[in-house]
């Protein structure tokens, strides 16, 4: 039986409370938590990505968080196969995985999958390897650039598995990896004759008042740079080595580091920025969500939010 049709999803937009409900409800039924996330898997970012404490951690098993170091490149494809791993690990301890978050194209690959890709060519493989022995791996990157500048843009050069595992695949379908990977990264397929076919995993959306919804984000802006966010950003940029395209791209740590680096002169208007950029990522998450039938929404407001997402959950063969 695939492993994630056994689990749980938790989704929403920033701020609507996942991570507080996620930790009562694993407790509520044997539960452990995987982060659907596509920052909190680096270390080092903890404030602003509101990364669950480590008195969290201890009380309900976290996985997918701190898992790289901020340097490191990221693919949805490597992040749905170790979702599969802590998914296999967590069943086989007899408790019940929960995906909490509210990344959109990891929830679409969830849900509906991505592509299989080409098996592996050992042969080709042997041959990329060689020429990265041989040449060094920035010339093997360099030529992956020439071919897939998005996927290099995302990898370092000394990430050579995937370096290769791209170049593999540009060499066996004359598509670049990266173009396979983002077949999803729209919600237009959601349409009726081109939706794929889904994974029956209960899902459930909150939702809140879009008031509502803009008060908490403002309110946790600000408890982040009040707990440190800038000082965390500062000991980002001091690493020995740059941060990733990937982890450079998170929600108000690009505008933190714009205003570090000088690009942003104003700090109220560096604020001011993160404030406008999270309201415009809860808006597009919302839409996301908008073009996924399988989510059950369930009110963040109500009293009994938890019993109302157990039985969403509990009855999601009747209601799907």
């Amino acid at each position: 039986m695939d492993p994630f049709e056994q689990a749980y999803i938790l989704t929403g937009p920033t701020a609507s409370g996942k991570s507080a409900l996620a930790l009562e409800l694993a407790e509520r039924i044997g539960g452990e938590i995987i982060a659907l996330d596509s920052m909190t898997v680096y270390r080092g970012l903890d404030i602003g990505t509101a990364k669950p404490s480590l008195e969290e951690r201890r009380r309900v098993p976290h996985h997918l968080i701190d898992v790289l170091d901020p340097w490191q490149g990221l693919s949805v494809a490597w992040w749905l196969e170790q979702a599969e791993v802590a998914c296999r690990e967590i069943l086989a301890r007899g408790r019940r995985p929960i995906f909490v978050g509210g990344t959109p194209l990891y929830l679409k690959v969830l849900l509906y999958g991505l592509f299989p890709g080409p098996p592996a060519d050992e042969q080709l493989r042997r041959q990329l390897q060689s020429e990265a022995e041989q040449y060094g791996h920035a010339a093997l990157h360099a030529r992956l650039a020439q071919v897939d500048p998005k996927t290099a843009a995302r990898l370092h050069p000394n990430d050579l598995r995937r370096v290769i595992r791209a170049l593999e695949v540009f060499h066996l379908t004359g598509r670049p990896i990266s173009a396979w990977q983002t077949t999803w990264d729209t919600p237009a397929f959601a349409s009726p004759e081109r939706a794929p076919v889904s994974r029956r995993i209960p899902a459930v959306v909150l939702t809140l008042p879009r008031d509502t919804l803009y008060r908490r984000i403002e309110q946790r802006i600000d408890r982040m740079l009040q707990a440190g966010w800038l000082d965390e950003v500062r000991r980002l940029r001091d690493l020995p080595y740059p941060l990733s395209r990937e982890a450079r791209q998170a929600l108000g740590y690009r505008q933190i580091l714009d205003y570090l680096e000088g690009r942003l002169s104003d700090w109220s208007q560096t604020v001011e920025c993160i404030r406008t950029r999270t309201r415009q990522f809860a808006k597009h998450q919302l839409t996301w969500f908008r073009h996924i039938p399988q989510l059950i929404p369930v009110s963040g407001e109500e009293s009994d939010v938890i019993s109302q997402i157990l039985q969403r959950w509990e009855n999601f063969p009747v209601l799907a």
